[in-house]
């Protein structure tokens, strides 16, 4: 992971489930796929991170999105709080749950073919189409899940 920050925590808008990662990814992507606009209302905006512990593990609740990946929210408030592709077990928490978020920027965009007209985010930032995610990173499906 490049340009991380070490011990980073974070947590739930009801405070029921809280997580530490032993690293995070600071530059991260938004993601304008349609199931992340439709589970987040909106692009999806998610760090990197190594070594998740979490604390109220009987509230994570997980929704198998695709054969391949899984989103993690609390079950008593609802907060979105990760992406898991299984096939590496790589987690990505979004940016909004840690407890300080400052630090984070964002760096580039995914599935821009999938982006709706009603918003833009500044110029000079990486934008991948999802055919173009697909073949950089391996991943399979017409949309990313």
């Amino acid at each position: 992971m490049t340009n991380t920050i070490t011990e980073k925590s974070g947590r739930c808008l009801c405070g029921k489930v809280s997580y530490t990662v032993a690293a995070a990814t600071l530059h991260h992507h938004a993601c304008h796929c349609g199931t992340c606009r439709r589970w987040a209302g909106g692009p999806a905006f998610a760090a990197a991170v190594k070594d998740v512990s979490w604390r109220g593990d009987d509230f994570v609740r997980r929704y198998a999105s695709s054969e391949w990946a899984e989103r993690g929210f609390c079950g008593d408030c609802g907060t979105h709080l990760f992406f898991h592709f299984k096939p590496t077990d790589d987690y990505y928490i979004s940016v909004g749950s840690f407890d300080d978020d400052s630090d984070f920027r964002l760096v580039g965009e995914i599935y821009v073919d999938a982006q709706p007209p009603g918003y833009r985010f500044a110029e000079g930032l990486d934008r991948l189409t999802g055919d173009e995610f697909i073949a950089k990173y391996g991943v399979a499906g017409d949309e990313a899940d």
